[in-house]
């Protein structure tokens, strides 16, 4: 009989509504039932594409003698971390604080008022590599609670007490300089893996936010060891395992240094960065790989993660069914020999193995090989490559195709907005650019209330009940400044405008200005979450930042240029000595130096030149350069007022630090004007 969690949207509690387990969702319902029932609460935080949550979930959540075990002892909750970031923040940070590590599966046993006391990730059905089995810890918390609630309550009241003693004290000191973007780019070289391109060792993760701080810097100040090491990174990246070189898009992170063996699932998140990294990437140096990367990615987005309502799903799994009923991790991407010969023929089959890497040791597990493009002498017939690589991928289609979590998450959908938006109109795509105005139309819609409050998240156009966090508010505003400055429509920076106001009015300190990661008037956690370093995603602290800044350039606001530096304060204290980690904050302290720069495009609607002068203002290069297009007499921009044509010409108007250049008709002035 399913349990409590059957009424939710999120896929991944969806997918324990059958345990034998009594889940709750996440409620102060849960914890009531916990003191009228004088137990404690056993809290699991996962998400739909983690691999090691379905493992835990197999072997434990679906064994009846653990589920009775549980549901005897604890009020057991399940939550996606997807859709209560919050949630997620506070318990890993006491996690990471107590054990020094974190992770999903994500275990906390909690006191009834929601006060951690014993912390894990995944727990195994039996003892194993010093781990004790999962039933084992059931019975030492249960023994503990029983027989020691004094000294589990001081254990509980302590780790409280020290997490509130962790409060960030960054964000109203001064914004950072050249000095301190200095600092931070000599940090990240004596990091930089110089052999294999990315920082630090396995597992690697996709460095996004530093390789857009990595260019933009290079564009500030010609720095080629900047240049360098983007470039480098990205092109490893794109021909490793960790790029699907069929279909695609980008898995989650490599388990080796070298790129080679991903962790399967893809995320949403990671491609929508990934492709915004590739576009500017081909920006700064018309790599051709790059673009066909940033191409790839982005119709990977359309193609598989697109749901009906014009969203985009949040994830891919990693598992899938290898064909025998068995889930396996990596079953849908990776190939043998002799597999490609059975699709190919010996001929090509064995040109595919020479092409991508295949070999019979293989590069995965029992044989296989991930798919890679190793540099090497042979010279391959680019026709023909095309050609196999369709035949591939048409027979990879036949294969069971990983699941898909087709919830929507507002921030990682802003990110794919802006990415899209951008990809679109660089390579003249406008179905991209469509792709994007769909997702930001179902985010206006369904997540925007009629008080500009955002919901984190949707399924089947059906609004979820959790409250935006920071993230989602910065990283929708970003997507809708990309769309404004794309398509020339004042809507998008109005509603940009909308949520902005959120950020400075409900997450700013207006003490400090630092910034939270709920709302003022959010659901009280046991502390009130804030974290400015970027991880797998730009923080919603340095987000914000970035979004601040380039609506004051649009708009002249000043409230919204001070907020910005405010915050940017953590940036100075953070930067030097940890610039892995706030890759985006440091991205926007290069667009501060640089103005940044303010442009205005004018002229008749169609006219080429009006398109031109648009196009080359998009492709410059100074960083967070912002771009306003429209007619003369128009008023959907404000960056449009008082710029007449020049000579009844269409001209760019290019501002900077509350000074004007002369306007232009010229695209190669212009060019220069965003590039020196």
């Amino acid at each position: 009989m399913p349990n409590r969690l059957a009424h939710e949207t999120s896929p991944y509690l969806l997918q324990h509504a059958d345990n034998p387990v009594d889940w709750w969702p996440w409620s102060a319902e849960a914890f009531e039932e916990a003191r009228e029932r004088g137990v404690p609460v056993l809290l699991s935080v996962g998400y739909s594409s983690c691999h090691w949550c379905h493992v835990l979930a197999r072997e434990s959540f679906e064994d009846e003698q653990v589920a009775l075990y549980m549901n005897a002892h604890f009020v057991n909750i399940k939550v996606d971390r997807e859709e209560r970031p919050d949630v997620d923040a506070v318990y890993m940070e006491a996690v990471q604080a107590a054990t020094g590590q974190g992770g999903w599966p994500m275990t906390v046993f909690l006191t009834q008022d929601a006060e951690p006391f014993y912390f894990g990730t995944y727990f195994p059905p039996a003892p194993r590599h010093g781990m004790p089995s999962f039933r084992q810890v059931l019975e030492g918390v249960r023994g503990a609670w029983a027989d020691r609630r004094g000294e589990v309550a001081e254990v509980a009241a302590k780790i409280v007490r020290d997490l509130g003693e962790r409060e960030m004290g960054f964000g109203g000191g001064e914004v950072p300089g050249e000095e301190d973007l200095a600092g931070a780019l000599l940090g990240l070289t004596r990091e930089y893996d110089a052999s294999r391109g990315g920082f630090g060792g396995a597992p690697k993760f996709p460095p996004s936010m530093v390789i857009e701080f990595l260019l933009r810097h290079h564009a500030r100040t010609g720095s080629e060891g900047a240049l360098q090491m983007a470039q480098d990174t990205c092109e490893r990246m794109a021909r490793g395992g960790i790029y699907d070189q069929l279909g695609g898009g980008f898995a989650r992170y490599s388990v080796d240094r070298e790129w080679v063996v991903p962790h399967f699932e893809k995320m949403l998140y990671d491609n929508a960065l990934l492709c915004r990294v590739y576009a500017h990437l081909w920006r700064t140096t018309g790599s051709e790989l790059a673009r066909r990367v940033a191409l790839e990615t982005a119709d990977f987005m359309v193609s598989e993660l697109r749901t009906n309502e014009g969203g985009f799903a949040s994830a891919l799994d990693a598992d899938s069914d290898d064909g025998t009923g068995k889930h396996v991790e990596g079953a849908y991407y990776v190939w043998t020999p002799r597999q490609l010969r059975e699709v190919l023929g010996a001929e090509d089959g064995d040109l595919a193995a020479r092409y991508f890497g295949v070999t019979e040791e293989g590069t995965f597990e029992e044989g296989s090989s991930v798919l890679q493009l190793p540099q090497q002498d042979e010279l391959f017939d680019a026709q023909k490559v095309a050609g196999i690589r369709r035949r591939l991928l048409a027979a990879r289609a036949e294969r069971p195709a990983p699941g898909r979590d087709d919830k929507i998450v507002a921030a990682w959908n802003g990110l794919a907005v802006a990415a899209l938006a951008e990809t679109g109109a660089y390579f003249d795509r406008p179905d991209l650019v469509d792709a994007a105005i769909a997702a930001a139309d179902l985010l206006v819609r369904v997540h925007l209330d009629d008080r500009a409050r955002l919901s984190r998240t949707s399924k089947d156009g059906q609004v979820g009940a959790n409250a935006g966090v920071l993230e989602d508010y910065a990283d929708v505003a970003e997507g809708f400044l990309a769309l404004a400055s794309v398509t020339g429509e004042g809507v998008w920076l109005e509603f940009a405008g909308f949520l902005l106001d959120q950020v400075i009015t409900q997450f700013t300190d207006p003490e400090s200005g630092a910034l939270y990661d709920t709302a003022a008037d959010a659901e009280r956690l046991i502390r009130r979450p804030q974290d400015p370093t970027d991880n797998a995603t730009p923080s919603g602290w340095s987000a914000a930042a970035g979004a601040l800044l380039s609506y004051a350039a649009q708009t002249g606001a000043e409230p919204h240029r001070t907020a910005a530096e405010r915050a940017l304060g953590v940036v100075k204290a953070l930067g030097p000595r940890a610039p892995r980690f706030i890759g985006w904050g440091l991205a926007v302290a290069e667009a501060l130096l640089d103005g940044p720069r303010e442009v205005a495009v004018v002229g008749p609607e169609g006219h080429p030149l009006t398109k031109a002068l648009h196009r080359t203002a998009l492709l410059g290069t100074a960083p967070g350069a912002v771009v306003a297009v429209g007619t003369p007499e128009s008023d959907e921009l404000p960056l449009l007022a008082d710029r007449p044509l020049v000579q009844g010409e269409p001209a760019a108007y290019v501002c900077r630090n509350f000074t004007c250049d002369a306007p232009t008709t010229d695209p190669d002035r212009l060019r220069t004007a965003l590039s020196s």
